[in-house]
């Protein structure tokens, strides 16, 4: 059979591959990035859901707009505006996940060949979206706060990209968060070499002391013209349920409005019931004690997972204390000839019975085989520390 040459792009997920490994029995995962589901307000969503079916059930089963559900765009609208955004309920469309709100990005701006500035690392399903539509991908180092300004401003200097896309907020799978100072820098840039920023938030919400920074968009406003070079992209799946797949796109007029169109093409819109369970959900004032619940146990594996590295594993690694998020991103050091290798050292973590995901991968180009990415979110504190115990038998 032959396939579309962009295919020839994309590999499958070296996640999704390994997942295939994880049937042993007794195996302890810190390979997965998702949430825990024992995290999520059940009871919170059935009433959700009975009362969409209750109060409008055409509208709730029925065909909807592509752009969304319109009391969901509204509660959209006040969830931003709670976190500094001002943005009307037609400044938003709502998108099948916030994966789906980088595909139409894909899909509208870019060209075979076109240049792309992304982090190094970044998400990987986002490195596999754009190549699928033939970009030509750039790496911007990140360290502990985040994109190297500095470094991103000389690589938009010299390439001139279609767009630059960031993880600001304990970003996967660095966990890093974009300082204040360098949000603002990153702002400036974009008015001043007229560069679109895309902005994926999907973890912003889920710090653990401290609230991050504003978001770059929330940011935008206190400079001209930033506002119109800013697109957001956040998600209800970290923090409510990856299921529902929910997510929300704010961007410039003309570029909503080319994302709504192809978004026609692709699933005419994201479920109608799924948006009137979510849209009475936020209406019923439960995701603050949601956001709280999850916050502090998350905080909680964090630290344990966190104390467990330094414990047992000692100079044999390095890593940064995550202040939010679901990862804690670490480097191998070889010290004492322990493994250096990510990609060996997951092969032997299988073989003791816990996995986690090489860093590799997280790399558009030229990769640090000596990372790796480890998720707290779904072990308990148990299987927490005796996972890590098993890592540092296999170092």
């Amino acid at each position: 059979m032959k396939f579309a040459d962009r295919l020839d792009n994309v590999e499958t997920s070296a996640i999704r591959e390994l997942f295939k490994l994880l049937g042993k029995p007794g195996i302890i995962s810190f390979a997965g990035g998702f949430p825990d589901s024992a995290m999520f307000d059940v009871d919170g969503l059935k009433a959700a859901s009975t009362k969409a079916l209750s109060d409008e059930p055409g509208a709730a089963l029925q065909y909807g707009a592509t752009e969304g559900y319109n009391p969901l765009r509204e509660q959209l609208s006040a969830f931003m505006g709670s976190k500094g955004v001002d943005v009307s309920p037609e400044g938003l469309i709502v998108t099948t996940g916030s994966q789906q709100a980088l595909d139409l990005l894909g899909k509208t701006l870019i060209s075979p060949g076109d240049k792309v500035i992304v982090e190094a690392p970044t998400f990987l399903a986002t490195i596999q979206c754009f190549r699928l539509y033939g970009a030509h991908l750039i790496g911007a180092p990140v360290d502990a706060s985040g994109v190297d300004t500095d470094k991103l401003e000389q690589l938009i200097v010299e390439h001139k990209p279609k767009f630059v896309y960031l993880i600001p907020t304990f970003g996967n799978p660095s966990g890093a968060t974009l300082s204040l100072e360098r949000r603002r820098k990153v702002i400036e840039m974009a008015v001043k070499y007229q560069t679109l920023i895309v902005e994926d938030d999907p973890y912003g919400d889920l710090y653990f002391g401290e609230a991050p920074p504003p978001s770059l968009l929330a940011l935008a406003k206190s400079v001209p013209g930033a506002s119109d070079l800013i697109a957001h992209c956040g998600s209800l799946s970290k923090v409510l349920s990856p299921g529902l797949r929910v997510g929300w796109m704010i961007a410039p007029a003309e570029l909503l409005a080319k994302a709504t169109m192809c978004k026609q093409f692709s699933d005419a819109h994201t479920s109608t019931f799924a948006q009137a369970t979510a849209a009475q959900y936020l209406n019923a004032g439960r995701m603050p004690a949601t956001l709280a619940n999850v916050r502090k146990v998350y905080a909680e594996r964090a630290r344990t997972m966190s104390d467990a590295l330094r414990r047992e594993l000692g100079d044999a690694i390095s890593f940064t204390q995550p202040g939010g998020g679901l990862f804690v991103w670490a480097r191998l050091t070889g010290q004492g000839g322990s493994v250096a290798d990510g990609n060996a050292f997951a092969k032997r973590a299988i073989e003791k019975g816990v996995a986690f995901v090489p860093g590799a991968p997280f790399y558009c180009s030229q990769p640090d085989i000596a990372t790796l990415r480890l998720s707290f979110a779904t072990a308990d504190l148990s299987k927490i520390e005796e996972g890590i115990a098993r890592l540092a038998s296999a170092l």
